[in-house]
């Protein structure tokens, strides 16, 4: 039985429908993204009778009331939600909200006597023959004869010319367009494959973006205000600068405490970690539902009971205060700024040094599921700090994160958290671990893998010194974008027959250094330019910055794992060289990861 039905719907219904909310589109669920160009192109399509393509409409499930009797469900765009706004900004005349978050409208001039439609300026307003904004001509009270008479005595045309052309204007309104109607019965995997196979642009409706819009489209029980806190957080991170515009063009969400609680984000310095909407739900939802996957959430706040099968007004309403919940802590500044400061006592003091926004969604989520517990704070910060290192080493939410992330909460939250933690540290990271299968995954490049950043996050945490630094730190240098340095100098492996970039890249011949230091090495060898280092030293005659004594030089190969024989090395000797410091950068990672 097919779970979809394929209808042509007059632009004057969906305009009706989106009038009296029968379908779903809040002003929030996602700003208009269109040029105003394209509104006018959809124009003159409708007119010209062009196709426009479909819309994709998902009914939400029917939920029982309180009282026992049914509540319809809404229909929620899936796709087309620009399309609508478009029309309803043409032919309705209604605000649309554009990507600053400020309320704009956008006005179609249309041509009688060309029969051409362009976007208003200045220019038209002051042209006769343009009408300056259509929506105008699709006003109830609008007179088409009289319009008509006065156009032709102005601009010296028939009349009759005129009013047919109007009405052949107002007559979009009865063109077609075709609506695929999703049942209320498919799972948003099945939704999510059909607007992938039917989306001609290879769009991706995330269960994110599925999810949001959801929220939105609920008003009694908060939904638009969640949604609100959700997307004003994260452009004002982005974007502090619009703090006044989003004051002054949302008057009504500036008046709520949601508003007074994620305005701090405007004055906030730190970007290590600069969520979007999806990472704030999956956190939300995680931390507090102790689920990991978004099609739950989806399901949840439709009201579905996973027992009965049914949906429950009740399980709604719950579902929707507890994601508000979780959203009000994500945004909470004494929480953001708590987990700031564990990423920072991790080593992570650069957004560049962790690429895994899983592994950083997952520790938030731990830290605020942590302090509902009640536990102390040092064994939460020692618990989250271990985890996020361990997610990155093993790869944990690179895979099939939603699955793990709702393995792991559960865990979590059923057993005593450093139990877990230590479970899983006996069974991912045992003396093979680090004596064999990390070595052997450092035996790659740096573009390809994340170990290297590990081993950097390794290295600020032990407030390492850069190459032959004296006194320049690790973490100054990732600060200020010092220069990553091949130990075997790539010009010197290139002359001497290694080509291969997935040769002199390796994450092994890599070093951080002052950039003084790195001009001086050159191209030449390891033992020629170690040997001028060591002249240098004798001479108390060292480059700019660079170590002054031997017993410096020592500890500067130690806190980079260089082995001592590299004074003496040739290319003949590079692969024994990757080998011997792919140990000792894995060794350094273990003494960093049980140090937290």
């Amino acid at each position: 039985m097919a779970k979809y039905s394929v209808n042509n719907h007059s632009v004057d219904n969906i305009i009706s429908w989106i009038s009296s909310g029968e379908i779903a589109i809040p002003e929030m669920q996602r700003p208009f993204v269109w040029e105003t160009s394209k509104v006018r192109d959809l124009m003159d399509s409708l007119y010209k009778g062009y196709p426009v393509g479909y819309l994709i409409i998902w009914k939400n499930p029917d939920v029982k009331l309180k009282d026992g009797t049914l509540s319809s469900g809404k229909k929620i765009v899936i796709d087309g939600q620009q399309r609508i706004t478009a029309l309803t900004a043409a032919i309705a005349g209604k605000d649309v909200v554009n990507q600053q978050y400020k309320k704009v409208r956008i006005k179609i001039s249309f041509n009688p006597v060309d029969e051409k439609f362009e976007v208003f300026n200045p220019a038209i307003e002051k042209d006769s023959k343009y009408i300056n904004d259509i929506s105008e001509v699709f006003k109830p009270d609008f007179n088409s004869f009289n319009f008509a008479v006065k156009y032709g005595e102005l601009n010296n045309v028939n009349p009759a010319d005129v009013s047919n052309t109007i009405t052949k204007l107002t007559a979009i309104k009865n063109n077609s367009i075709g609506v695929i109607d999703l049942d209320s019965d498919l799972d948003i995997e099945t939704v999510t494959d059909i607007f992938i196979r039917i989306n001609s642009k290879g769009t991706v409706l995330s269960q994110a973006d599925f999810a949001m819009s959801k929220i939105s489209s609920n008003e009694k029980y908060g939904g638009d205000v969640i949604r609100k806190t959700i997307d004003y957080f994260c452009h004002l991170n982005q974007r502090p600068m619009d703090l006044e515009a989003i004051k002054e063009n949302d008057k009504e969400f500036a008046k709520l405490d949601e508003f007074n609680k994620i305005k701090w984000i405007a004055n906030n310095a730190d970007d290590i970690y600069s969520p979007a909407y999806t990472d704030i739900l999956r956190v939300a939802f995680t931390s507090q539902f102790y689920r990991g996957k978004l099609s739950d959430l989806v399901n949840l706040l439709s009201g579905r009971n996973f027992e009965t099968r049914d949906y429950e007004e009740e399980i709604a309403e719950e579902s929707y205060r507890k994601l508000n919940e979780g959203v009000l802590k994500f945004v909470n500044k004494t929480n953001y700024d708590r987990y700031m400061m564990i990423l920072n006592s991790a080593g992570i003091i650069d957004s560049s040094l962790i690429r895994s926004d899983n592994a950083l969604n997952f520790g938030y989520a731990l830290f605020i599921l942590l302090r509902d517990k009640g536990i102390d704070s040092n064994k939460i910060e020692t618990i989250v700090r271990k985890w996020l290192v361990l997610s990155v080493l093993t790869g944990r939410y690179s895979g099939s994160p939603e699955s793990m992330f709702d393995y792991d909460i559960k865990r979590f939250n059923l057993n005593v958290p450093e139990e877990y933690l230590k479970s899983v540290e006996l069974g991912q990271l045992s003396d093979a671990y680090w004596d064999h299968i990390l070595p052997e995954r450092l035996n790659t490049s740096v573009s390809s893998s994340p170990y290297f950043k590990l081993y950097l996050m390794a290295q600020v945490h032990s407030h390492d010194k850069g190459f032959l630094s004296k006194d320049i730190s690790i973490e100054a240098l990732i600060a200020n974008r010092g220069d990553i340095h091949h130990l075997f100098p790539k010009k010197y492996l290139q002359n001497n027959g290694h080509n291969l970039r997935n040769d002199y890249n390796q994450i092994a011949n890599y070093v951080m250094t002052q950039s003084e230091i790195n001009i001086r090495i050159k191209d030449d060898a390891p033992n020629v330019y170690m040997k001028k280092v060591l002249d240098q030293i004798d001479n108390q005659d060292p480059y700019i910055g660079a170590i002054t004594t031997k017993e410096g030089l020592e500890e500067s190969f130690k806190q980079n794992c260089i082995p001592k024989e590299f004074v003496c090395y040739t290319v003949d000797d590079y692969f024994d060289f990757l080998k011997q410091r792919r140990y000792l950068m894995a060794q350094k990672i273990k003494e960093y990861y049980f140090s937290l």
